[in-house]
């Protein structure tokens, strides 16, 4: 009896804590949806849709219990990026349904992906590529809404070319709108300073309208968002003929909603909490995009500062989630005539002031000290996005990673090991011990990784470039690393021995896993090499070295 108090106990503790953190979150994400509904050039009501349909359908299906899913900036941003390609004249019934018809397909591949098992695709852009990809994205979105604060309208190309309009247009600024923008900022700036997940969005809402409200800043050439619908979404259609001409777009908003869902999933996971299973997560945001496409969102994903929010505030499982769905949904109904007064500089404010967070030049120097070839991997991505726009710089991101890989793949490190004086630990031969002795005659060479097509031509050049420095009677090839070879890399090992015995050396291979062996003896290149050339492992072969010269 007393351990059936004890946990509905706390089983109540949980409930009290997830309602606490659902509605703190919700003064948060509302107000960020609202704003980054903007940056796609759409009304303030499809932010509201998308933190309502989306945040309960995932809250049903995910397998993360903090992950909190609606608009982000950088989907806001790519999916600006789609409505202006396809919507070049703003049509306000067109641009609903383009976004529903994008949104759709965004959630219909996410869950194609997911029955295909692809989850494993979140790992195609590395973390530099990322950074480099996220910063971009931050300078765009903070450039597109700098206009807003000083109540400009510019002609939008690419990024340095609207610098140059912004600039050009300055003196014709709005006084009075740059006053409600930096007043915003101080607020929204001040109050996360001095306290962190703070309701910092909504005082800057609030303090906006009633900026305006209050002295009728509207009437004095201050924007304001205008008219907002109340009452529930309606249905909206997406509109099937155009899904040719937004697949591409869409596929790239499936990928990095999914690779900040899962990356923000995997950030707020506790001890005790399941495993985030990205094929679920495939799933779960699809069917969120789908089910919000029909009641008129925008693209959504898990976003990492309404996450961390969450869980800063005591959020334990999705509950929370749902309690700030139903906050949006009240505010559907019962706020819209108040938020007519919202200055769409304060809109700007707030995108620009969480946006700013994107752009990580701390991470860049991070990644320069350890790695200089990843730094440049992250500096081409951030000038793809710069030059090429968003979904371009998205393919920029992938290619930058993959070339990054396959240069990886195609020269992998080729060690000489030498033996430690006076012992018997092997280990490469380096500048930090140069008391290391090499066995005369004996040439130990040890591959590491896969060996195939792309590198076979590499290591068998390094092989030759060693034995010809060297001089040895036998090159001994430790293969302890090499995890797979290849027909071609097999192939030209068998062209290796050729040339090897036509010197007068030998070729031994030491040490192969199961699969590497049963590789080498179907392929002929066992018979190649003859008799007590394969051996156990680099010991047992300088052993029989060592006999052999005896």
């Amino acid at each position: 009896m007393e351990v059936t108090l004890l946990l509905q106990k706390i089983r109540e503790l949980r409930a009290s804590s997830d309602l606490l953190a659902g509605m703190t979150a919700s003064a948060i994400v509302i107000p960020k949806a609202m704003a980054y509904a903007t940056v796609a050039g759409l009304p303030v009501s499809v932010g509201l849709y998308t933190a309502f349909i989306p945040m309960v359908i995932y809250a049903l299906l995910g397998s993360s219990r903090v992950l909190s899913v609606s608009s982000t900036s950088t989907l806001a941003i790519l999916t600006a990026n789609q409505i202006a390609i396809m919507v070049p004249q703003g049509d306000p019934s067109l641009m609903i349904t383009v976004t529903a018809t994008l949104t759709c397909l965004v959630g219909g591949l996410l869950m194609l992906a997911a029955l295909l098992r692809l989850g494993f695709i979140a790992n195609f852009i590395s973390l530099p590529v990322l950074v480099g990809f996220k910063s971009g994205i931050g300078l765009v979105i903070i450039l597109d809404q700098i206009p807003k604060l000083f109540g400009l309208h510019i002609t939008k190309e690419n990024f340095f070319v609207d610098a140059y309009h912004l600039a050009q247009a300055l003196p014709d600024m709005s006084a009075m709108t740059l006053f409600v923008s930096l007043a915003t900022i101080l607020l929204l700036t001040l109050t996360e300073w001095r306290f962190s997940h703070s309701l910092a969005p909504l005082i800057g809402l609030a303090g906006g309208i009633s900026l305006v409200w209050g002295w009728g800043l509207n009437e004095q050439g201050v924007s304001i968002v205008g008219a907002i619908p109340t009452g529930l979404p309606s249905l909206t259609i997406p509109d099937w003929g155009l899904v040719l001409a937004l697949l591409p777009g869409a596929a790239g908003i499936a990928l990095m909603s999914f690779t900040e869902s899962i990356a923000a999933g995997r950030a707020f996971v506790r001890e005790g909490d399941p495993d985030i299973n990205p094929n679920r997560e495939l799933f779960a945001t699809g069917l969120a995009n789908v089910g919000g496409a029909l009641c008129g969102s925008m693209p959504a994903g898990g976003g990492t500062s309404q996450t961390a929010v969450t869980r800063a505030v005591g959020g334990v499982s999705q509950l929370s989630s749902l309690v700030t769905a139903l906050m949006a949904l009240a505010t559907m109904i019962v706020m819209g005539p108040l938020l007519s007064w919202l200055p769409n500089a304060t809109l700007a404010a707030v995108v620009i002031v969480y946006s700013v967070g994107l752009i990580q030049p701390a991470e860049f120097l991070n990644i320069n000290r350890v790695r200089r070839m990843e730094f440049l991997w992250a500096v081409i991505a951030c000038l793809g996005v710069l030059l090429f726009g968003t979904l371009k710089g998205i393919v920029v991101a992938i290619i930058v990673s993959l070339l990054g890989l396959a240069r990886q793949t195609a020269h992998p490190p080729i060690h000489v090991i030498a033996r430690k004086q006076g012992s018997d630990v092997l280990r490469p031969l380096s500048d930090q011990h140069p008391d290391d002795e090499v066995i005369p005659g004996l040439l130990i060479l040890r591959p590491e990784g896969p060996l195939f097509f792309i590198n076979a031509q590499h290591v068998a050049t390094r092989i030759q470039e060693m034995v010809d420095a060297h001089h040895p009677d036998v090159v001994l090839l430790d293969m302890s690393r090499v995890i797979d070879i290849e027909y071609s890399a097999l192939m030209m090992l068998i062209e290796g021995v050729r040339q090897v015995r036509a010197r007068g050396k030998a070729l031994w291979l030491a040490d192969l896993n199961p699969g590497v062996l049963d590789n080498v003896r179907r392929s002929g290149l066992a018979d190649s090499l003859g008799p007590n050339c394969l051996l156990f492992n680099v010991r047992t072969a300088i052993h029989a070295y060592q006999q052999r010269e005896g």
